[in-house]
């Protein structure tokens, strides 16, 4: 991890676990595994990414947790929108979760007007 980064996410937060992303105009889906030790791991189509994150420990005002990801490795591959991940690539999106924490949706800002999901948590995936 870098200097740069916090600390990893504490080991009740909710991202924690493995998330499906369906992208049925597509026809295709993504796996989100967010891990303890402030990594994820990604698989799209043929890509696999993993990633450092870090994301806020409460929700804002607003409801949305600040999430900010930098691409550390990548195969090479095209992911389900035929895209290629660069490693460096940094993102900062704000998730917001539904009540039941099943999911969540990530959006571009803190409103719901630039979103992608829903992220349902896998079966058997509890934090």
């Amino acid at each position: 991890m870098l200097p740069s980064q916090a600390a990893a996410p504490s080991a009740a937060h909710p991202l924690l676990g493995i998330w499906i992303l369906a992208i049925p105009q597509l026809g295709c889906s993504e796996t989100y595994h967010f891990r303890g030790d402030g990594t994820t791991l990604v698989k799209s189509a043929d890509e696999v990414s993993e990633s450092e994150f870090t994301v806020a420990e409460q929700p804002s005002a607003k409801g949305f947790y600040k999430l900010d990801d930098k691409i550390v490795k990548d195969n090479g591959k095209q992911d389900c929108s035929g895209e290629i991940m660069k490693p460096g690539t940094r993102a900062t999106n704000y998730i917001r979760f539904h009540p039941s924490g099943a999911r969540f949706v990530m959006c571009r800002d803190e409103t719901m007007e630039a979103c992608i999901g829903p992220f349902e948590r896998m079966p058997g995936q509890g934090i």
